[in-house]
């Protein structure tokens, strides 16, 4: 079978102020009709760069070298006259935003039936048939109606399905999908994954599949390509990959996943440092200053992708002069690629639950918003039940976590818990004291000293214009810690989150994700709180930051006896860092006890459908797994064939 595609030494470097950025640095592949290429990596990699070098949308700027050959032809080199013909008759891109994806001006029938006039020679009538039967078949109801619609008033998970319709649309032979379900939902996004393997089965299509996720990558790609500072550092079919890896930064980077399907509290591998910067970089391995098993002819020169051999047969090739001393399981010469490290222990981890002091205590918590009608002139014409009666507590030590999708009532529940949202009826009682009883602005600071929140966004949690040490200090001197004190203060914090305190008066732009994260870790621990709030505290970092922040979080918990009241939509991180999970549906706890319990045994069947859609990162097992939906008009959760 010949390839689709073929792409050869695929170079593009920008022009900037501090020099050439070397984005995409010699990618070399050929993909097959009907077959998946997932290419997975960190922010930065270079990934989104080769899509857009593929379907030639890069900025003028970019300097592209090397070749790629589409269905028999030259793509570098032709005009964006030429491209857009190309890109109208067999080649197809999903982006991860949909809403940018979509004219806004425009209705989703009018730009539907373009893409089928323009490229296919279809009449109206004929578009307009064809853009039903493209809505239908990407399961929005009503298409008829929907035609008439504009992106705006279609959910996220929508405006995906219609791009998927319009990528469809022209019977693509290559549709790039450039993280296509990162903003959406854990059920929406395996529906969108069921789409666009729907779209690949009717098209017949080659598909490459950018993504961070490594369960996504297990589901749906026959070939993998990692990726790491703009050259692919390991290249081999998918179940080779995850079970024979032979380069440290994808053995790292699978080692940083936490597991749906495991029960075991060890740490997370996290991957040291940050990745270089792609200006004037030395002839040397890119990931040896973040490697564990880096030696001195590392940094003598940069290796090749070559082949290695793992005993399989299979073809696999890696990018690292220590690959045929790497065994499986992420060995070497009999010990682990990444230390292993157990996980942190106190006399309060021993403790039995009822026998620890709580210290959040949440009582019959409701919050109704009302529905306004009118633009200028508002009318209430019902109301929204955004929280209902929700009710539990939080034990010293212990993590809560609430999980749900987006509109559930997570975040106002948050949101009333930390007194910026104003509870319609309940208690609240942090440490002892009950938020209806407080009578003083005393009393009111010591609540708000023990409880502290960590935003899911650090850079926006963060003033740009203050300093580390003035971001830090603010809640001390808030408390009234005396001067003196507070710079000794600040130094500690640091250091007890990981960052270098000779950073101090550095501003929150010098730092990385992960960095940032901390700043506001370290923020939050200032005036020695009982309970932190997080609030997606994970979900903007890459998976090897994520791992540092989260074996952080785990650390702190058990050093400090700290009580966490965790949200996040990823459930594969609530298995890992929770002890306590509650499931949230239209603003009730559907499910609520201990997390090993609910995931290993779920009764509702909103939590079997929640479960059953989070991607394992492990081909052999996400492959045989059964999708459940949850139907909220019978209230079951119903098999959903792949």
């Amino acid at each position: 079978m010949s390839a689709i595609i073929s792409v050869r030494d695929l170079k593009v470097s920008f022009a900037s102020e501090a020099g050439r950025v070397d984005a995409v640095r010699g990618v070399s592949f050929d993909l097959d009709e009907g077959k998946t290429l997932g290419i997975v990596g960190e922010s930065g990699s270079g990934k989104s760069v080769t899509s857009l070098a593929i379907m030639g949308l890069l900025d003028e700027n970019a300097k592209v070298t090397g070749s790629i050959i589409y269905d028999g032809q030259e793509l570098l080199g032709k005009s964006d006259k030429q491209m857009s013909v190309i890109r109208g008759n067999g080649l197809a891109m999903i982006f991860q935003d949909p809403l940018t994806s979509l004219t806004p001006v425009f209705t989703i029938g009018d730009q539907l039936i373009e893409a089928l006039t323009v490229h296919r020679g279809l009449t109206k009538k004929q578009a307009w048939d064809r853009a039903i039967e493209l809505l239908t078949l990407v399961g929005i109801s009503q298409p008829e109606k929907r035609m008439k619609g504009f992106p705006h008033e279609f959910s996220g998970g929508m405006r995906q399905r219609v791009v998927i319709a319009i990528a469809m649309a022209n019977n693509p032979k290559l549709i790039i999908a450039d993280e296509p379900t990162t903003a959406l939902d854990v059920t929406i996004q395996a529906q969108i994954l069921d789409l666009i393997e729907k779209a690949q089965q009717e098209t017949g299509a080659a598909t490459i599949m950018i993504t961070h996720d490594m369960g996504v990558v297990a589901r749906m790609a026959d070939d993998v390509m990692v990726m790491y500072a703009g050259k692919p550092i390991e290249h081999a079919p998918v179940g080779e990959l995850f079970h024979h890896t032979r380069m440290p930064y994808s053995i790292g980077l699978l080692g940083a996943i936490p597991r749906v399907d495991k029960a075991e509290k060890e740490p997370l591998v996290p991957i040291k440092g940050n990745p270089p910067l792609l200006i004037d970089l030395p002839d040397a391995c890119p990931f040896a200053d973040r490697c564990p098993i880096a030696i001195d002819a590392c940094r003598t020169r940069e290796p090749d992708l070559v082949d290695v051999a793992t005993g399989t047969g299979a073809p696999h090739r890696a990018a690292c002069i220590r690959a045929d001393e790497i065994s499986d399981g992420g060995m070497i010469g009999g010990l682990p690629v990444y230390p292993v490290h157990e996980a942190p222990e106190s006399d309060l981890t021993r403790t039995p639950r009822e026998q620890r002091p709580v210290t959040l205590d949440v009582r019959n918590l409701n919050k109704t918003f009302p529905l306004l009608k009118g633009a200028f002139l508002k009318r209430k014409v019902g109301e929204v039940h955004a929280v209902k009666n929700v009710t539990f507590d939080v034990r010293e030590g212990e993590t809560m976590a609430i999980v749900g999708e987006s509109g559930s009532g997570k975040t106002t529940t948050l949101l009333q818990i930390m007194d910026l949202v104003k509870q319609d009826g309940g208690d609240i009682i942090i440490n002892g004291t009950s938020v209806n009883d407080i009578t003083s602005r005393k009393v009111e600071r010591q609540v708000r000293r023990d409880i502290q929140i960590v935003f899911q966004d650090p850079m926006g949690a963060l003033d740009p214009r203050m300093t580390v040490a003035d971001v830090i200090a603010e809640p001390l001197h808030a408390i009234g810690t005396p001067k003196d004190e507070v710079h000794r203060r600040v130094r500690e914090l640091m250091d007890l989150v990981g960052l270098n305190p000779a950073h101090i008066d550095r501003f929150p732009g010098a730092f990385s994700g992960g960095q940032r994260q901390r700043i506001g870790i370290a923020r939050a621990l200032s005036t020695n709180p009982k309970i932190i709030v997080l609030d997606e505290p994970v979900s903007a970092l890459d998976v090897s930051i994520q791992a540092g922040v989260i074996n952080l979080l785990d650390e702190l918990k058990v050093k400090l006896g700290l009580s966490y009241l965790f949200v996040a939509h990823d459930l594969s991180v609530i298995r890992h860092i929770a002890d306590r999970v509650a499931v949230m549906y239209l603003g009730d706890f559907v499910e609520h006890g201990d997390v090993d319990e609910i995931f290993e045994n779920p009764k509702h069947p909103y939590t079997k459908a929640l479960l059953s859609a989070i991607p394992v990162p492990d081909p052999d097992i996400e492959r045989g797994r059964e999708r459940l939906i949850f139907n909220p008009e019978t209230m079951q959760a119903e098999p959903v064939g792949r």
